[in-house]
C-alpha cells in the first residue's frame, strides 16, 4: 500500500505518515480491549469479566482496520493533493481538504462506530471484544488520527510533502487517478495563473474547429 500511495501522490512523505499512523490508531485500540478486558477497567459498567484476550482479535484488528484507514487516508490525501495542484498552497491545500472532506470521513465512522458498538448489547465476550476494539480503532483513527493528526503533520512538513526525488520519480509508473495531467493551468495562492500551457482539452476542441 505505501508503494502504491508513493506512485500516485509523488511523495515520500504520505506513505511513511500512513504507515505510522495505522500502528498508532491499531495500537491505541489494542490498548483500550486490553485495558476493559484483561485489566478489568470499568468492567462492571460494560458487562464483562476480567481475562485474557482472544488470540485472533489483534490479527483481525489489524486486517479490517487497515482497510478502514486507508480508505480515509485515500480519501483526504486526494483531495488536498488535488487542491495543491490547483493553487501550489501547501498550507491552503490542507484546510480545504481537510474542510471538503472531513465531515464525510467523520460522518462514516460514526455510522461504523454505532455499528461496532451495538455488538457490546449481546453476552457474548468474543463478540463483545471484537465490537469494542473496532469500534475504538474506527473513532480514534477518523477523529483523532485523520481530522487532527495527519493535517497538522502535513502543515508542519509543508510543500515537502509533495515532493519526491527526480531518480525515484522517474522509476515510478505514473498513475493519473484525478485527471490533474488535463488541467490546463496551475494556480498559485494569490489566485492568478501560473504558465500558460494549455489543457489537452483545449487543444482538441481547436483541433476539431479547424
Amino acid at each position: 500500500m505505501g508503494s502504491l500511495l508513493m506512485v500516485v501522490f509523488r511523495s515520500l512523505v504520505i506513505p511513511l505518515q500512513a504507515a505510522v499512523m495505522n500502528l498508532l490508531s491499531i495500537g491505541a485500540s489494542l490498548g483500550v480491549i486490553v485495558a476493559i478486558f484483561q485489566w478489568g477497567w470499568f468492567g462492571g459498567l460494560m458487562g464483562v469479566q476480567q481475562g485474557p484476550i482472544e488470540s485472533f482479535i489483534p490479527v483481525m484488528l489489524f486486517a479490517i482496520v487497515f482497510g478502514l484507514s486507508m480508505d480515509y487516508e485515500v480519501f483526504l490525501v486526494s483531495r488536498m493533493h488535488e487542491r495543491w495542484v490547483n493553487t501550489g498552497d501547501d498550507s491552503r491545500a490542507v484546510q480545504e481538504g481537510l474542510a471538503l472532506t472531513g465531515r464525510v470521513v467523520t460522518a462514516a465512522a460514526a455510522i461504523m462506530v454505532c455499528v461496532f458498538l451495538s455488538f457490546m448489547l449481546g453476552e457474548d465476550r468474543i463478540i463483545k471484544e471484537f465490537g469494542l476494539s473496532l469500534a475504538s480503532a474506527v473513532f480514534l483513527d477518523a477523529l483523532i488520527i485523520r481530522c487532527l493528526l495527519l493535517p497538522a503533520v502535513l502543515s508542519i512538513v509543508g510543500a515537502r510533502t509533495w515532493q519526491i526525488p527526480a531518480w525515484l520519480d522517474r522509476l515510478l509508473p505514473r498513475i493519473n487517478i484525478e485527471g490533474s495531467g488535463l488541467s490546463g493551468t496551475v494556480e498559485p495562492s494569490d489566485g492568478t495563473p501560473r504558465g500558460s500551457r494549455r489543457s489537452r482539452h483545449e487543444v482538441a476542441t481547436e483541433g476539431a474547429d479547424g
